[in-house]
């Protein structure tokens, strides 16, 4: 029943989300959409979307996003969504997902250094957080430049596509790379593939799991 229909019978009234929920959501009204990428595929969920008055008038900017589990429908979660007229339900969740990106950036932060500096004025730590992002820039920089299409790259058909360069991959490389105690390259190389390699199988299979019969 659409929202309109709803209140021509009964007017406006105030609700919860699960009375509103239970009351307007029906089965087709849900849409499976990936968030974002995680390091275990697609994190993808069933959304369903409700418009809801704001200030007691159908503005058509402000919605209730429902997000459900695809292995257990009854763990869900609920967003509420200001946006302009006209917004769709992906893009709505194309922006919710993109605070992943926000939450990965302090996470590869702190294992950089961003969480150990232990200074008392401003100054010193202002240079240590500076120079923390500078590093994260750089890695990001070989991220990308690693992403770039070469004439001479190494074919791997035959086998699963490898995951793109992380940071913390790239960090790692680095340190295992440039200080002691001496490592063959070779073999440091061949180990980023084989784990990049492992991380894109074990990734295929579990989104094929999840959605299996869904």
């Amino acid at each position: 029943m659409s929202r309109s229909g709803y209140r021509r019978k009964t007017g406006r009234k105030r609700m919860t989300v699960a009375e509103a929920e239970a009351l307007l959501v029906h089965d087709g009204d849900w849409q499976r959409l990936s968030m974002s990428n995680g390091t275990k595929g697609p994190r993808l969920f069933d959304w369903a979307v409700l418009p809801i008055l704001h200030g007691w008038e159908d503005d058509g900017r402000h919605f209730l996003l429902l997000r459900r589990c695809l292995d257990e429908k009854a763990e869900k979660a609920y967003y509420f969504v200001s946006a302009p007229t006209g917004t769709t339900l992906v893009e709505m969740v194309k922006a919710i997902g993109a605070r992943w990106k926000i939450e990965e950036c302090f996470e590869i932060g702190k294992a950089i250094g961003l969480e150990d500096y232990e200074v008392r004025g401003f100054t010193a730590w202002y240079r240590f957080i500076t120079l923390v992002m500078v590093v994260m820039a750089a890695l990001a920089a070989i991220c990308a430049a690693a992403l770039l299409p070469r004439t001479s790259s190494p074919s791997h058909e035959g086998t699963c596509p490898l995951l793109p360069l992380t940071m913390l991959e790239v960090c790692h490389l680095l340190a295992s790379l440039l200080w002691p105690p001496p490592r063959s390259a070779l073999l440091v190389l061949g180990w980023s593939w084989w784990r990049r390699c492992h991380q894109s199988r074990a990734s295929y299979f579990h989104t094929k799991r999840r959605t299996a019969g869904k």
